[in-house]
């Protein structure tokens, strides 16, 4: 095949420049038209670009279809596509394709990074132990990215042992593969592994920003504020290695808030050389979530009297949790209200929630009732269970029999509900109601959960507490 000339180089990298400054549909049509009157519209190198940077998967599929002999790389870039858009499992099907093609594309390692992830979305177990036959097929079990992919690719889809598999088959693992198994513990809930893990790590390489968060999020999770506090003590040594990462001391004041040491999370966060939204985020719930009502709200109103960051839905959501459990009813009405006026942000169902809770708690339950009933969203039996709980506290028997008609239609089998309604019946001296409601709870053979276990998390043991039966 003879050299193609210089100016045939020289128009592509000029259509190529193009679409350094694209940044619109619109003006990626141009480009794309431009392409076509020029001659272009086969160049593999353009099609590419054009898939790259279409929103649209329809526009994109449409393009890739112009091309004659599309190679791994064009295959590669409408997987990915397909795995962005809302239909994943599009991508599935389009890899079937690439095998089936006459131009006998062979997927490589971005094909199956791209799958994996797509995979690990998706949650299917299934496709991903196929996906796992089709790496071994090819050749690619021991390609760092790809095995690190099929690792975290177990751990979304709660397969924690086979992700544990192939990581202890890595003879060292680099520190993507390290991130990559604490991640996928601490996503399956085995946080005192995930710990253990990070011990391990620790006596071969130093963790990154990425590690800290993760392991910190473990910490937050089962109260191991000791070790929590091992970790922060690390930063601290090696400041100048990691820098002030805003994540990693975010991490710090969330882990400090769950674990109930709220003053050490102030104390971070007021440390803070740099803050970010997220920043005053978990500091106001973390105020909020153990009492501090008034202390929420009062960094809330500094942070909007500073201007450092206009609020969004969690900033709301933890101002309206302070009042809630500060009792704030009047407070907890304006900032609802705020909320959509001032700030354009429409409440979600956890907003709704959180109203309920506070009219609950204060024993507006009509009120709170009516909010329910007006809301823009489907109510979940979450929060009509939060109302009838505030209805058996307030001995508003007559909201609790409608109420629990609304659960009944979501989940008619639910024990606390037959429970609650029953506790209320007997509060109120009706004791053939209670009855009734026991019996129904018998005949449709609703059982109460079995007693659970739980436990302090203290590194390196598991200290059982008694079993406690949460329903009464």
């Amino acid at each position: 095949m003879s050299p193609k000339p210089t100016s045939f180089w020289k128009a592509e990298q000029t259509l190529i420049n193009l679409f350094k400054h694209c940044s619109t549909p619109n003006h990626l049509k141009q480009i794309h038209a431009r392409i076509i009157l020029t001659g272009f519209h086969h160049n593999l190198i353009l099609a590419g670009k054009i898939i790259m940077f279409s929103a649209d998967i329809s526009y994109a599929l449409s393009v890739f279809h112009t091309v004659h002999k599309p190679d791994a790389f064009l295959w590669n870039t409408m997987i990915r596509g397909f795995g962005n858009s809302t239909l994943p499992l599009n991508a599935i099907h389009f890899y079937k394709r690439m095998q089936l093609a006459r131009e006998c594309v062979v997927p490589d390692n971005f094909t199956f990074s791209f799958l994996l992830k797509i995979v690990a979305r998706l949650g299917s177990v299934t496709l991903g132990k196929q996906l796992h036959c089709s790496v071994f097929k090819f050749g690619l079990e021991s390609h760092v990215y790809v095995r690190n992919s099929l690792m975290h690719m177990y751990g979304m889809v709660n397969d924690i042992k086979g992700a544990h598999h192939l990581f202890e088959e890595m003879r060292e693992p680099d520190l993507v593969a390290w991130n990559s198994i604490i991640d996928c513990h601490v996503y399956c809930g085995n946080y005192n592994e995930a710990l253990d893990l990070f011990t391990r790590m620790q006596l071969q390489l130093q963790p990154d920003d990425a590690t800290l968060v993760v392991i910190l999020s473990a910490c937050g999770a089962i109260g191991a504020l000791d070790f929590g506090r091992k970790v922060h003590l690390f930063i601290r040594d090696n400041i100048n290695n990691l820098g002030e990462s805003i994540s990693v001391f975010n991490a710090l004041v969330d882990m400090y808030a769950k674990c109930g040491a709220v003053e050490e999370a102030y104390e971070t966060f007021s440390n803070m050389k740099r803050k970010n939204l997220v920043s005053w985020n978990v500091m106001i719930l973390g105020l909020a979530s153990h009492g501090n009502g008034e202390e929420a709200l009062l960094l809330f109103t500094r942070m909007l009297q500073e201007n450092v960051e206009r609020p969004n839905d969690v900033t709301f959501l933890g101002v309206l949790c302070a009042c809630s459990h500060g009792g704030l009813v009047d407070e907890g009405r304006r900032y609802f209200d705020i909320m959509n006026r001032d700030y354009n942000i429409q409440p979600t169902i956890k907003h709704y929630g959180c109203m309920v809770d506070l009219l609950g708690r204060a024993g507006l339950v009509v009120e709170a009732y009516e909010l329910i009933k007006n809301m823009p969203v489907e109510c979940n039996a979450i929060i009509w269970r939060t109302l009838l709980a505030a209805c058996r506290n307030y001995g508003n028997v007559e909201l609790g029999e409608k109420v629990r008609k609304h659960l009944l239609e979501l989940e008619p089998d639910h024990s606390s509900d037959y429970v609650l309604l029953a506790n209320m019946y007997a509060s109120t001296d009706q004791w053939n109601e209670m009855t009734n409601e026991r019996r129904s709870m018998q005949e449709r053979r609703v059982r109460k959960p079995e007693p659970g276990n739980s436990f302090i998390g203290i590194p390196g043991m598991k200290l059982e507490k008694e079993s406690v039966e949460r329903l009464s």
